[in-house]
């Protein structure tokens, strides 16, 4: 089995390359290969798509490396590969990111990213820092996992769902902030598993073991 990381020049992948490897190992999971070859992604049995800095110029690195772009279309859509985002990696599943200026995002998963806006003007934005996880939905991703387990964050934006039945966590950070998005074979995470200890090294390998 293949898992690609998806290399668009969007984040540092050196964290997630060893966790993703680490995990891979430990499940008898194949190879974890990081890539920017479109080949690669288009035969990967799961492909991950991490993500750090804003929605538009993400969105425009992915689109601007159209084969990958085109090839990750193809896995996830055509062939139904297990799919993973990744902060916002996860935020570009949405039909619509709010950040700075309207821009298209996949489209996998009905809804917009949208500022987030504590309760408490005392509370900072960005979110950063560790918080705990509120189970919404059961599913294969939370083996081993329960809510008050805690992950780490690092985000201003949130993924607003139109359907409640595709978000599967939350954190409270001065009211609700999706943490985890679902439907069907495509599966996003706002934090990040590489950094979040021993509850993401289980969600990784939960995952890599997943069978939609």
């Amino acid at each position: 089995m293949l898992t690609a990381i998806i290399d668009y020049e969007s984040g540092n992948l050196h964290s997630a390359e060893k966790a993703f490897q680490r995990m891979a190992k430990e499940a008898d999971a194949g190879q974890v290969v990081v890539t920017s070859d479109a080949d690669v992604v288009a035969r990967a049995d799961r492909v991950v798509l991490p993500g750090d800095g804003a929605f538009p110029a993400c969105a425009a690195a992915l689109r601007g490396h159209s084969g990958l772009f085109d090839a990750l279309r193809e896995a996830v859509e055509q062939r139904g590969r297990p799919f993973l985002g990744i902060c916002v990696g996860m935020q570009l599943m949405a039909s619509w990111g709010r950040e700075y200026r309207d821009t298209k995002g996949l489209g996998w998963i009905d809804g917009e990213i949208v500022e987030i806006t504590p309760s408490d003007p005392g509370m900072k934005v960005p979110h950063m820092g560790w918080n705990d996880l509120v189970i919404d939905q059961p599913h294969p991703v939370f083996d081993g996992i329960k809510t008050g387990d805690h992950a780490y964050f690092v985000h201003s934006y949130q993924f607003s769902v139109t359907d409640p039945a595709d978000r599967l966590a939350h954190v409270d950070y001065g009211g609700d902030v999706t943490a985890v998005v679902c439907r069907g074979t495509m599966l996003g995470m706002q934090f990040h598993p590489e950094k979040s200890q021993a509850t993401g090294l289980r969600m990784i390998a939960n995952f890599l073991r997943w069978a939609p």
